[in-house]
C-alpha cells in the first residue's frame, strides 16, 4: 500500500495532507536534483560571481521574507567565514521599510534573494530599492518558480538560479523549498571556496532518509501529547533552523501551538520563563564538541528540574553527557559540518507540525482555517521611497 510519512495516500488525500506529505518526503531527492542543477551551471555561476568575490569592498546581503529570510539567518555566518566578505541577513520586510539602514550607498553589493514563488511583494520591492539606492548592486536570485516575477522580470546585473520545479511547494507551509534553497547557498559557498560538496549532500540525504523512515513513529507519538507550547533551541546555524522550526509548527497548527526559538545560551537570559507544564522542548544539537559543552549544561539543567512535558534531542551522533529520554540520532559518528547538518535538523519539526496538524483535525496543505495566513502574502501595499 502506497504511503507518505507512514500514512496511507488515500487517507492523506481525504484529509487535505497529500501535498505537504509529498513535499516533506521528497527532500532527499530534491537535494540531489539541486546539486545536479548547480553542477551543470557551475561555469556560468562562477563567471558571474567570482569577479565580485575578488573585490575588497564587497558586501553580501542575504534576504527573503518569512521562511525565506530564515535561510539567510542559517547560512549568513557560514558564507562570511567561507567567502571572507562581510555578510548579513536582512529580511525583505526590513529592507523595504528601512532601506537606508542596510543598503550601502556605493560599496559593491551582492544581494542574494531567496524566494519560493518569486511573487512576494516585499521580495520584488527589495530588489527595486537596492537598484534605486546603489548603482553597484548585483543580484543572485534563488527561486523555485520559473514563472515568478523575480525569475521572469529579472533585474540588470543578475543571475537567476532556478531550483527543481517540484520544490515550488503547493502547500501553505514551505518545506522542500526551504531546505533546497538553503542547500543551494551552501553548495554555492563551497563551489566558490573550491570545496567538494558532493559527499556532504549524499550524507545529508542519507540522514534525511533515516529521519523520514525511522523517526516517524516517535514524532507521531509526540504529536499526540497535549502540549500547547513548543520551544526550539539551536546555536549558530542551528538558531536559524530553530527559527524555521518554530514557524513551521506554529503555521501547520494555525497558531494552536504557540512556539518560541532561541540559542542555548540566549535562552538562559529570560526566555526560559516561557516553559510551563504544557510545553515541549526540542534541542537541535551541533556536532562540534566545543559548542556541545554549552548545550549539555543547559539541557542537564532543564532535565534536572523536569521542565515541560517532554524534551527531545536532535543530533548527528549520540552526544556523551546528555541525559535525555527522547532522541533522534542519525549516525554513530561525526560526518557532517554544521552547515549541512542544518538541512537535516529542520525535518523533525516539519514532520511534527504535519502530524500535530492532523491531530487537531486541520488540513496540513491549508491549515489556516481563518485565512489569516496564505501561501503568498496578501494585502501588502508598496510605496515610493525618497530619501
Amino acid at each position: 500500500m502506497e504511503n507518505r510519512l507512514q500514512l496511507d495516500v488515500d487517507f492523506l488525500k481525504n484529509n487535505g495532507a497529500l501535498d505537504t506529505a509529498n513535499e516533506i518526503q521528497q527532500q532527499p531527492e530534491m537535494w540531489k536534483k539541486t546539486q545536479k542543477i548547480i553542477e551543470v551551471q557551475q561555469n556560468e555561476i562562477l563567471s558571474f560571481i567570482r569577479p565580485l568575490i575578488h573585490k575588497d569592498n564587497l558586501k553580501i546581503i542575504l534576504t527573503g521574507a518569512g521562511t525565506s529570510a530564515f535561510i539567510g539567518n542559517t547560512a549568513g555566518g557560514i558564507l562570511q567565514k567561507k567567502l571572507k566578505h562581510q555578510t548579513c541577513s536582512i529580511p525583505t520586510t526590513d529592507l523595504i521599510t528601512h532601506p537606508e539602514l542596510y543598503i550601502p550607498d556605493e560599496d559593491t553589493t551582492l544581494l542574494i534573494s531567496f524566494a519560493r514563488s518569486g511573487n512576494s511583494p516585499e521580495s520584488i520591492k527589495a530588489v527595486q530599492l537596492a537598484d534605486q539606492l546603489n548603482k553597484n548592486v548585483f543580484h543572485f536570485i534563488i527561486t523555485c518558480n520559473e514563472e515568478g516575477t523575480l525569475a521572469r522580470d529579472k533585474p540588470d546585473k543578475s543571475y537567476v538560479l532556478l531550483l527543481p520545479k517540484e520544490t515550488n511547494d503547493k502547500s501553505l507551509a514551505m518545506t522542500s523549498s526551504f531546505s533546497s534553497m538553503l542547500l543551494s547557498i551552501l553548495i554555492l559557498a563551497d563551489l566558490i571556496n573550491k570545496e567538494d560538496f558532493s559527499e556532504k549532500v549524499n550524507v545529508a540525504a542519507e540522514y534525511a532518509d533515516i529521519i523520514l523512515n525511522q523517526s516517524a513513529s516517535l514524532l507521531k507519538e509526540i504529536a499526540k501529547t497535549k502540549f500547547e507550547r513548543a520551544i526550539f533551541l539551536g546555536s549558530g546555524p542551528m538558531r536559524g533552523i530553530a527559527q524555521e522550526s518554530h514557524l513551521k509548527l506554529q503555521e501547520l497548527t494555525d497558531g494552536r501551538v504557540v512556539c518560541k526559538f532561541d540559542s542555548f545560551l540566549g535562552f538562559r537570559h529570560g526566555p526560559r520563563a516561557v516553559i510551563n507544564d504544557k510545553s515541549i522542548i526540542i534541542y537541535l544539537f551541533s556536532n562540534q564538541k566545543y559548542i556541545n559543552q554549552y548545550e549539555i549544561d543547559l539541557v542537564n539543567s532543564i532535565e534536572k528540574n523536569r521542565n515541560g512535558i517532554l524534551r527531545l534531542g536532535v543530533m548527528e551522533r549520540d552526544i556523551e553527557g546528555i541525559h535525555l529520554k527522547q532522541k533522534i540520532v542519525y549516525s554513530d559518528s561525526c560526518r557532517l559540518e554544521d552547515a549541512y547538518l542544518s538541512l537535516c535538523h529542520v525535518i523533525p519539526a516539519q514532520m511534527l507540525g504535519f502530524y500535530k496538524s492532523l491531530e487537531f483535525g486541520f488540513k496540513p496543505d491549508s491549515p489556516s482555517e481563518s485565512g489569516t495566513i496564505s501561501r503568498v502574502v496578501q494585502g501588502v501595499n508598496l510605496y515610493s521611497y525618497e530619501r
